[in-house]
């Protein structure tokens, strides 16, 4: 969340933001629930200072009654502050991260390209979509998934399991490379650390699916475990701390429908090499701009076309100071649809879990997180299978994968 005092000073600056990111609050109530909550603040700190003074000496029996109205307006203030509290919070946990001064402003539709790279293939046949390729080559089974665990569920098969354990090998070997820890997460994490990172795990339109009674939900993301990882710790940032966290993740997509949903593009369930950053104020958009290049090398290594784009402001999570989405050439869509994305959130996560570090002069300071999918099981066989596919129906293997597939150069149909 935003600083309180931040917002206070800035009120018309945060509605403008609001709008420009589409987001509904009520400012006005908002910034009238933090007049009350210091003025509430004030009146009981007196009545405590009071009591304190008064119980300091020897009080007449007249000031001991009196002590006794003074305990029951504190008891009353204190309630009145909590219940001003809890809709503030409410309220202030709606409104959203501030925007990069760069950031196009509009909604889905109008973003900036920033760089386009490769050319879509040129196919001397009518290509096919990955779902039509995967389904003819055996490798998934999505009638059998939804016979088990319900619609957009799936099994995964044969050598598009290789492809995607290759996947996931490959993104470590290059994540670690670039001095990131390699970590698998839990797949469950408490609904605080969720609501900590942005995440609703209640609501009609919450993407979480929720444990009954534990307080604890599944993740969407590893995101979400490596940002609790160092919740309430002041961490040393004499250097960014980098992790690259492996986790399934499950999504209940709702609120998606009508949005691209064939095949593997939007499921309930995948794997994902997720890349999250803790770092000082001053280095976050240093470090946005790695992140994008590790995911543009993992990318270019597969050799996908792809354009990386600067999204627009109407399309950020409510976290996103400012997001770049790599989206790789797609059969599917005639066009281009996402792979990865990376999202500097400066100050906004930590500041909600409590993370913290020492500035040079030892000062407590919020520090700045950032993510960034490194490899998504769902997406990244979808460009392979539609971008490599053969005449014949079989999928090329992009060479920087094979060895992960015990050399393995083409994933062809499988022998009856």
């Amino acid at each position: 969340m935003l600083d309180i005092k931040y917002i206070r000073e800035h009120a018309e600056l945060i509605k403008e933001n609001n709008k420009n990111r589409g987001v509904a609050v009520d400012m006005d109530r908002l910034l009238s629930l933090d007049r009350e909550r210091r003025e509430t603040i004030t009146r009981v700190e007196e009545l405590r200072a009071l009591r304190k003074k008064t119980s300091q000496g020897k009080p007449a029996q007249e000031e001991i009654e009196k002590m006794r109205t003074v305990g029951d307006d504190i008891a009353k203030g204190e309630h009145e502050l909590a219940k001003i509290e809890t809709e503030l919070n409410t309220l202030m946990r709606i409104v959203p991260n501030l925007t990069h001064p760069e950031v196009p402003i509009g909604g889905e539709d109008d973003f900036k390209t920033l760089e386009i790279s490769g050319k879509p293939p040129k196919f001397d046949f009518t290509p096919k979509d990955h779902e039509e390729l995967m389904l003819a080559l055996d490798v998934v089974d999505f009638d059998r998934g939804a016979k088990v665990a319900g619609t957009k569920f799936y099994f995964v098969k044969n050598d598009l399991v290789r492809l995607n354990h290759a996947l996931i090998e490959y993104g470590a070997d290059i994540v670690v490379k670039h001095g990131f820890t390699l970590m698998e997460t839990p797949d469950l994490a408490r609904d605080d650390v969720l609501t900590g990172i942005g995440f609703n795990p209640r609501g009609p339109e919450t993407q979480v699916y929720s444990i009954e009674g534990q307080g604890l939900s599944l993740v969407g993301t590893a995101e979400i475990t490596l940002g609790g990882y160092h919740k309430d710790e002041i961490l040393d940032l004499s250097r960014p701390l980098k992790y690259a966290g492996i986790s399934h993740c499950f999504r209940t997509e709702a609120g998606s429908y009508g949005r691209t949903s064939k095949g593997l593009y939007r499921v309930h369930q995948f794997t994902k090499l997720e890349l999250f950053i803790y770092c000082k104020p001053e280095e976050s958009d240093h470090m946005h701009n790695e992140v994008l290049k590790i995911e543009q090398e993992i990318v270019d290594g597969l050799g996908l076309p792809y354009r990386v784009i600067d999204t627009a402001s109407g399309d950020l999570g409510g976290p996103a100071y400012r997001k770049f989405d790599i989206e790789a050439w797609m059969v599917m869509k005639d066009g281009y649809g996402e792979i990865t994305s990376t999202s500097n959130c400066t100050d906004y996560q930590a500041r909600r879990l409590n993370v913290r570090y020492r500035d040079g002069s030892g000062n407590i300071q919020f520090a700045h997180t950032l993510n960034g999918t490194a490899v998504v099981t769902s997406r990244l066989p979808i460009a392979i299978f539609e971008n490599f596919q053969t005449k014949e129906g079989s999928i090329m293997i992009p060479k920087a994968l094979q060895k992960y597939m015990g050399g393995l150069k083409e994933i062809k149909a499988q022998e009856k």
